[in-house]
């Protein structure tokens, strides 16, 4: 896996084996939840297990994989990461539901704190921006993420 996320990262450097599109599509996807759930500067267990649990639903990853993907990504969390990368094999890859389930993981880890930071604002915007998700499909998602999470359990952060 470290080869598979290493040649994403750095597309430039030679590589014995190219990952598969399918490798590339977890990464970024991985890289896109990491960066919400870091955004408020803090990264909670809860936020962690939110991660952990869409990459064993979505992509069946083992728990050892998980992990191992989910460090990498908290190593090169402080490295500036150019989103778009990422969200174009999304976009390149994924339907507009999945995208949209993307987008309610990302609800999901914005609340699993309960906090609603502006920074998690910030970066929500701007990642449905590059995803190509409407601003009704945001609200709509973020309004069945807050009947999920309950909206009483949600307060407003700085």
């Amino acid at each position: 896996m470290r080869k598979i996320i290493k040649n994403l990262i750095s597309p430039s450097e030679p590589a014995s084996d190219k990952p598969a599109a399918e490798d590339r599509i977890v990464v970024a996807t991985c890289v896109l939840l990491l960066e919400m759930a870091r955004s408020d500067g803090e990264f909670h267990d809860m936020e962690a297990q939110v991660v952990e649990d869409l990459l064993a639903r979505k992509f069946e990853m083992p728990p050892e994989a998980r992990k191992e993907l989910i460090e990498y990504a908290g190593e090169k969390g402080d490295a500036s990461i150019d989103l778009h990368q990422f969200t174009r094999r999304i976009n390149e890859s994924f339907s507009e539901e999945e995208k949209l389930q993307v987008v309610r993981t990302l609800w999901r880890i914005v609340y699993a704190d309960g906090v609603f930071d502006k920074y998690e604002d910030f970066l929500m915007r701007r990642l449905v921006t590059l995803l190509r998700i409407s601003h009704r499909q945001m609200i709509e998602a973020k309004v069945r993420v807050l009947d999920e999470v309950g909206r009483e359990n949600i307060r407003p952060g700085s």
